[in-house]
C-alpha cells in the first residue's frame, strides 16, 4: 500500500507552496491507488498560531483535496497531532539512550554558545565538544533525579553505515552529513521532540512509504537517514519538490499574506484553476532518472480536470529548477475553468449563488441582483469573465443605469456626427415603441439590421450609438443580447437618456 502524508505545522495560514505539496501528495497517492494522511506537526507550541489548523483543513476542503486520515477523519494511524504522541517519542528516545546511541546533555544555552565560539576560533567545524557524553551513569542519574534541565542528543560518533538512496525528483543527491550539527538534539528540555525525531518516528509508525516535501528539507535528509539507520528502520522513498517563488524571486512564506490560499478564495479564483495552475508549476520538462526516460510533461497552461492530472502525474517530469508562479497563467486557466462550469444550468446556478453577495454589495440599491437574473448575465458574458469577482466592474450596466458622462462614453459619442447619433437613437426607440419586435435575440437583431438598412448608415456607427446608450462602454456582448437581458422597458429608458453633449432627441 502506497501511503503518503502532508505534515504542516500550525504556524500560520496555508499558503500556495504548502498547498502544492499537499496536492502532489494527493496526486501520487491517487495515481498509485494509495492513501494520504494529514498530520499536524505541533511540537513547537511557542510558534503555534490560533486557528491555523482549521485554516489548513478548510483550505484543503475548499479546493477538494480530501485526505484519507487525519484530524476529523480518525483511522488506524492516529492520533494525528504530534503533541498527542509524546509517549511514543519518549519510548524511541529511551531505546536510543539504553543502547548508548543517544545521551543526555545538561549544558546551558550560555555554555553551548561559548563552546561553539571557542570551537570556531580553533578552526573546528564541530558545533559541540561532546562534554556530556563523558558523564558517568551515576552523575547522569543524579542530575536527572534532582530535575536538572537537559536535552537528549544523538551520539553521531557511533552511527551505523548507510547509503543515500536516489531522490525521486533530483536523483542522486550529495550526502551533506558533514554539514549537520555535532550530535543533533532529538528531545528538547521541555520533553518535546525535535522535528527530526518526531518526523522519523511518525513516518515509520504510520507506515509512510513515500515522503514528498519541499526541497528546503534536503539539508535535513542525512540526519533523517542517520536516525532510520540508528533505529534499524527502513526509510521511506523521498521526493524533494523544487520551491515555488514569488514574482520577485523570493521564497514563499506564511508571513506574506499575498500567497495565502484563502486570499485567492476571497478574490474569486476557481479552486480547480488554482490546482491546475499549481500542478503544472514546475511540471514542464523531461528528466531522466536511473536511465529511464520520463513521460512528456503537459504544457504549463493546459486546462486539465483533476482526473486528468491524476492520470498524467509523474514525479520524474518535474523540473529541478525553482519556479516563479506566473499570475497570467492563473488568469488564463481560471477563465477556461469558468467557461467549463458555465456549460450546465447547475454550474451557472452555482456561479450566480457564489457571486450574489458581491453583486449585492456593489449595487445595494439595484432591484436587478436576484440569482436568476445574475445567471443570465453570467451566461451572456461567458468567454469574457476572467474572475467571477470581476462581474460588477466588467458589466455594471446590467445592474444599474449606465453613466453616459464618462470619458469612455463621451469618446463614443464624439466619434459620430451629432445629428446622425440622434437619428439612430430615434429610429431604434421608434421601432421598439411600435411593438412589432418580439423580445428575443433573433427578433431584436433582425429589427436592428432592418433599421440600419432604412437609415443607410454604416453598421459600425449604428451599433456604436446603441452600445453607448445601453452601456456607456465600448466593449461587451452583442447589442441584441444586452437588450434581451435588460428587457424592453429598460432599453427604452436608456435610449431616452441624455449624454452631456448629445441633448434630447
Amino acid at each position: 500500500m502506497v501511503r503518503l502524508r502532508f505534515a504542516p505545522s500550525p504556524t500560520g495560514a496555508l499558503h500556495l507552496g504548502g498547498l502544492r505539496t499537499a496536492l502532489y501528495n494527493y496526486l501520487y497517492a491517487r495515481r498509485h491507488g494509495g492513501e494520504w494522511i494529514l498530520r499536524i506537526e505541533d511540537t513547537d507550541a511557542s510558534r503555534a498560531v490560533p486557528g491555523a489548523v482549521d485554516n489548513i483543513r478548510n483550505a484543503l476542503a475548499w479546493v477538494g483535496l480530501e485526505y484519507d486520515f487525519g484530524p476529523g477523519k480518525h483511522g488506524p494511524h492516529g492520533p494525528y497531532f504530534q503533541s498527542e504522541r509524546l509517549d511514543l517519542y519518549h519510548t524511541y528516545t529511551n531505546k536510543l539512550l539504553d543502547s548508548g546511541k543517544a545521551y543526555r546533555c545538561f549544558c546551558s544555552p550560555d555554555k553551548l554558545a561559548a563552546t561553539r565560539e571557542r570551537l570556531a576560533r580553533a578552526g573546528s567545524n564541530a558545533t559541540y565538544d561532546k562534554t556530556c557524553l563523558n558523564l558517568t551513569d551515576e552523575e547522569v542519574a543524579r542530575r536527572v533525579r534532582v530535575g536538572e534541565k537537559h536535552v537528549v542528543r544523538l551520539n553521531d560518533g557511533i552511527l551505523p553505515r548507510r547509503t543515500t538512496p536516489p531522490d525521486l525528483v533530483f536523483g542522486t543527491v550529495r550526502d551533506a552529513h558533514a554539514s549537520l550539527p555535532t550530535d543533533p538534539v532529538l528531545l528538547k528540555s521541555d520533553l518535546y521532540p525535535t522535528y527530526h525525531l518526531a518526523s522519523v518516528v511518525d513516518d515509520h509508525e504510520m507506515g509512510i512509504t513515500h515522503v514528498l516535501r519541499g526541497e528546503e528539507w534536503l539539508p535535513s535528509l542525512p540526519l533523517h537517514l542517520d536516525l532510520y539507520a540508528t533505529l534499524s528502520l527502513a526509510p521511506p522513498q523521498f521526493a524533494h519538490l523544487p520551491l515555488l517563488l514569488n514574482r520577485d524571486g523570493t521564497k514563499m512564506s506564511k508571513r506574506k499574506g499575498d500567497v495565502q490560499v484563502f486570499d485567492y478564495k476571497k478574490r474569486g479564483w476557481e479552486p480547480q484553476a488554482i490546482l491546475n495552475w499549481l500542478a503544472l508549476a514546475g511540471w514542464g520538462q523531461q528528466a531522466e532518472l536511473d536511465g529511464t526516460d520520463a513521460k512528456q510533461a503537459p504544457d504549463s497552461t493546459r486546462v486539465m480536470t483533476m482526473d486528468e492530472i491524476v492520470e498524467e502525474f509523474d514525479l520524474t517530469s518535474l523540473t529541478h529548477r525553482r519556479t516563479v508562479l506566473d499570475p497570467m497563467k492563473l488568469e488564463y486557466l481560471n477563465k477556461r475553468h469558468l467557461m467549463g462550469t458555465m456549460t450546465s444550468d447547475d454550474g451557472l446556478t452555482s456561479l450566480a449563488e457564489r457571486v450574489h453577495d458581491t453583486v449585492k454589495a456593489a449595487f445595494p440599491a439595484s432591484p436587478h441582483t436576484h440569482i436568476p437574473y445574475i445567471k443570465q448575465v453570467i451566461h451572456l458574458l461567458q468567454g469574457r469573465i476572467v474572475n467571477l469577482n470581476d462581474l460588477p466592474t466588467l458589466a455594471p450596466y446590467f445592474f444599474v443605469e449606465p453613466d453616459l458622462n464618462t470619458a469612455e462614453a463621451f469618446s463614443m459619442f464624439k466619434s459620430l456626427d451629432r445629428k446622425v447619433y440622434g437619428r439612430i437613437k430615434g429610429a431604434i426607440l421608434a421601432r421598439i415603441r411600435d411593438g412589432d419586435v418580439r423580445w428575443d435575440v433573433a427578433s431584436i437583431s433582425a429589427a436592428l439590421h432592418d433599421e440600419i438598412a432604412k437609415l443607410a448608415v454604416k453598421p459600425k456607427a449604428f451599433m456604436t450609438v446603441a452600445r453607448c446608450q445601453l452601456t456607456g462602454m465600448k466593449a461587451g456582448p452583442g447589442v441584441a443580447d444586452i437588450m434581451q437581458v435588460i428587457g424592453k422597458e429598460r432599453t427604452m429608458d436608456r435610449l431616452i437618456m441624455m449624454n452631456a453633449d448629445s441633448g434630447h432627441i
